[in-house]
């Protein structure tokens, strides 16, 4: 179990004498400090007995669990808390009753930091929708420091904190808190002036300006290079421990000049392999009322209708499927899971089983085993967690080579890794997965390398010598 610190006494006391107590007064740092006893550990060794505190980690992100980046926060706090760290999780949108999710006060308040935020985003595109969601200034958020979770807490964990949860001044105060701070990447905001994905620029190497999201490709002096600048600002003062879901998000953080100096790692996103796992396929596909007789292709987004996640490759790739090879196309058929499935059924030369958006852990687990192929086809991705909840279900993964993809799939050994934005390639995927003669060792090597890498245990060790780490770089600045 992982401890934030401890206090070693001459004289040991008994163990017995503490149990009508509802605190213990300890001291740390020339300060005076009361730790409830429910928290403490006792050792004696040689007459001296240390008393141990456990660790206590505030992850804060947007939303509990819309969308990729909650459910990789929801995980990594689940985790944790398995592991003996006391974790709670500050959020705008609480959408549960779990007792380890609090919400931030003042939903009034809430709405105004997001409508505000995209009103000024709506002024610097000329007042067209387009990108109005693709891009995040942080001028307006809460302060978070005066919360009990945070107060409690002593590391701080930022996650996806965009639309007006956290502004760059709420930034500002909890860096001046002197907690120390992890800050886990989920895509490449924190490394960028404005953008959440760059689509081939890289101007964060040096510094964000002429943006391209930005009408007329933006200009010298544009929002971004503002934002730029008041970031580069904060973090040349303060240290922030970043996280990478993927190696090759890492890669790209490391390529910031935004970046420089502070500490980046790689650490993938957890997943429940008990929630996770193969299910008997007949009996998935039953409840969900899916055909008993056809080769099922599966594909998920949040909103399916999303031009980044490569529906229209899909929908090329098994239109060639139906050309080339009539006879499997005639045994195959696709299921959509996510938002609008059924406003691209008919795009599809396929029978099509629209799912709608599953919200469900277990469901979406059904829906997964339920399938024989899982494609993700999209043209920007860290490490989808998607590809990560298939696998662990034993069904084998098709995705183009982008991103933190071909860090997941195993090419030719639990899936294939198709050339970017090659829907002919991705057909091939498609069909060598639906009529390998090693299907069933496709499918063990994909939960395999779900439980060596991906697994609860694994992820939250890693986390944790990392607080550790920050920890006693934060004791050392004292």
């Amino acid at each position: 179990m992982p401890y934030l610190a401890h206090w070693t006494y001459d004289v040991a006391p008994l163990y017995n004498s503490y149990k009508s107590l509802t605190t213990l007064s300890v001291f740390f740092d020339k300060k005076a400090t009361d730790i409830p006893i429910f928290l403490c550990k006792f050792a004696t060794l040689n007459e001296k007995t240390t008393i141990f505190t456990t660790m206590r980690v505030l992850i804060v992100n947007t939303s509990e669990r819309t969308g990729g980046a909650a459910i990789a926060a929801n995980r990594l706090k689940d985790a944790l808390n398995n592991s003996g760290v006391k974790t709670m999780m500050l959020v705008t949108d609480k959408e549960t009753d779990d007792i380890t999710v609090a919400a931030l006060p003042h939903k009034w308040l809430l709405q105004w930091h997001f409508l505000w935020e995209r009103w000024c985003i709506f002024l610097h595109l000329h007042f067209k929708r387009r990108h109005l969601f693709e891009i995040d200034i942080a001028n307006s958020g809460s302060d978070i420091t005066g919360t009990k979770e945070f107060q409690e807490a002593d590391v701080i964990h930022l996650n996806w904190i965009n639309q007006g949860m956290l502004s760059l001044k709420s930034i500002q105060k909890i860096l001046q808190s002197g907690k120390p701070v992890v800050w886990t990447m989920h895509d490449m905001w924190p490394a960028t002036g404005i953008c959440h994905l760059t689509l081939g620029c890289r101007n964060f190497e040096q510094g964000c300006a002429n943006c391209q999201y930005l009408p007329g490709g933006g200009g010298r002096n544009d929002v971004a290079a503002k934002v730029w600048r008041r970031k580069k600002k904060l973090l040349d003062k303060y240290s922030v421990a970043f996280v990478a879901c993927s190696q090759w998000l890492a890669n790209e953080a490391r390529a910031s000049a935004l970046l420089r100096g502070q500490r980046v790692e790689s650490i993938p996103n957890a997943i429940d392999t008990r929630v996770f796992h193969p299910q008997h396929k007949s009996d998935c596909r039953n409840h969900l009322h899916l055909p008993a007789d056809k080769k099922l292709i599966l594909f998920v987004s949040q909103r399916v209708t999303n031009v980044n996640k490569g529906m229209d490759y899909l929908i090329r790739a098994c239109k060639k499927l139906v050309t080339e090879q009539p006879t499997l196309a005639s045994d195959t058929a696709i299921v959509v899971m996510g938002g609008h499935a059924e406003e691209i059924a008919d795009k599809f030369d396929l029978p099509v089983y629209p799912l709608g958006y599953i919200n469900n852990p277990q469901l979406a687990s059904q829906a997964y085993s339920a399938c024989d192929v899982f494609v993700l086809p999209s043209l920007s991705e860290n490490l989808p967690n998607t590809i990560m909840e298939a696998m662990a279900c034993g069904l084998p993964c098709v995705g183009f080579n982008v991103g933190g993809i071909p860090e997941e799939i195993d090419h030719l050994q639990n899936g294939y890794v198709a050339h970017y934005q090659d829907s002919d390639d991705l057909e091939r995927g498609i069909e060598w997965v639906l009529t390998s003669p090693d299907y069933a060792l496709l499918s063990q090597n994909a939960v395999s390398k779900v439980t060596a890498h991906y697994s609860q245990q694994s992820v939250a060790s890693q986390y944790i010598k990392l607080y550790n780490k920050v920890l006693d770089d934060s004791k050392r600045r004292i």
